[in-house]
């Protein structure tokens, strides 16, 4: 430790914080219902925080609230079709997560009782939980003492012991302290409360060291540094991988899609066929037609490399027989339901 506070006073003032400013969000039983004895849903953190992995607050709002309306339980979500429960994803991006959210779902409904554990070793044993994702749901939905690190909750620690280490090479230090400052006394209003503050002031730019409830103990604020911290290792650059999109329809309007398989990228979604994307993709069509060249190009960007792809279009007289098409009639094709890079594909047919 350098020059904290007595580590039970720190958390006490974060905890003193959060009970004034603690965010409002769908999924979340703030302090005051919390003191009044109302438990947090299980089953709502733990969706909310699996939707929360590589995406903001903002962006799942509205898809938390969609879910919860037409599954309001484990059970419900259990029961869904795996293609409705895509269609509701498509947007929210790493589909691999919505694929371990149904197998979750199923397993706790049809193995537990439809009831979720509330200790970490058994939540690390349901399918799409990670170390992260179990220390969440143990300390926000069960109060258990667990340590939940993510980005801001690392930004905060960096700080505080102006820790000039990068990420993530540094990320077992940052734990050791967050861990240490973990209080047995309301530690899941705690875990949201750190990452509170990095959201809503220690912020990647500009923190608002003034009008921060720890600042007298930070030891980046004292040495001038809190705006450079945590520190990260130079990312390699990103790839670009090419490739054919084949936008086919029907006579009668109807849309011809492919399944993709349910391993792999946009595992078991719906989208526009065509070759494997890479440097130098295979041009020929996946299935006859009179193709026409689409002018302009779609770019789409994911985790580990950017995509280019260009379009073909053309007017079937009858479905292709090839394995994983589906057929999709005009009144039930919905943009909305494809995932985003196939939803700019049809963006750019529609503007011809």
């Amino acid at each position: 430790m350098r020059d904290l506070k007595p580590q039970a006073e720190l958390s006490r003032a974060l905890l003193d914080w959060y009970d004034i400013h603690a965010r409002e969000m769908p999924w979340r039983v703030g302090p005051a219902d919390r003191a009044a004895g109302i438990r947090p849903d299980p089953y709502r953190v733990w969706l909310s925080e699996v939707m929360l992995q590589q995406t903001t607050v903002a962006a799942v709002t509205d898809y938390f609230q969609r879910f919860t309306r037409r599954w309001p339980t484990v059970r419900d979500l259990a029961a869904a079709e795996d293609g409705d429960v895509m269609a509701e994803w498509a947007g929210l991006g790493y589909y691999a997560r919505a694929r371990n959210l149904l197998k979750c779902a199923r397993v706790v409904a049809d193995e537990l009782g439809g009831v979720f554990p509330d200790h970490h070793d058994d939540l690390l044993k349901l399918p799409g939980i990670g170390p992260y994702t179990a220390a969440a749901i143990a300390s926000i939905a069960f109060d258990q003492p667990e340590t939940v690190m993510d980005g801001n909750v690392e930004r905060v620690m960096a700080r505080l012991h102006d820790l000039h280490d990068p990420l993530p090479g540094s990320k077992p230090a940052l734990k050791t302290y967050a861990t240490a400052l973990t209080p047995s006394e309301r530690p899941g209003d705690y875990a949201q409360a750190v990452m509170d503050l990095g959201a809503t002031i220690c912020t990647p730019r500009s923190p608002a060291c003034g009008i921060c409830p720890v600042m007298d103990a930070c030891a980046a604020r004292r040495a001038g540094t809190a705006a450079d911290l945590p520190r990260k290792s130079p990312k390699k650059p990103k790839p670009t991988r090419y490739g054919y999109a084949y936008l086919a329809r029907l006579e009668d309007g109807a849309w011809v899609l492919e399944r993709r398989p349910d391993k792999g990228l946009l595992g078991g979604m719906l989208g526009w066929p065509g070759p494997d994307w890479s440097q130098a993709p295979d041009d020929a069509p996946p299935f006859a037609g009179a193709w026409v060249d689409l002018p302009g190009e779609v770019r789409h960007t994911f985790t580990h490399f950017h995509l280019i792809l260009r379009l073909r279009t053309a007017t079937l007289a009858q479905a292709p027989s090839a394995e994983g098409i589906e057929v999709i009639a005009k009144h039930q094709f919905r943009p909305g339901d494809l995932p985003t890079v196939m939803r700019k594909a049809h963006a750019l047919w529609q503007a011809q």
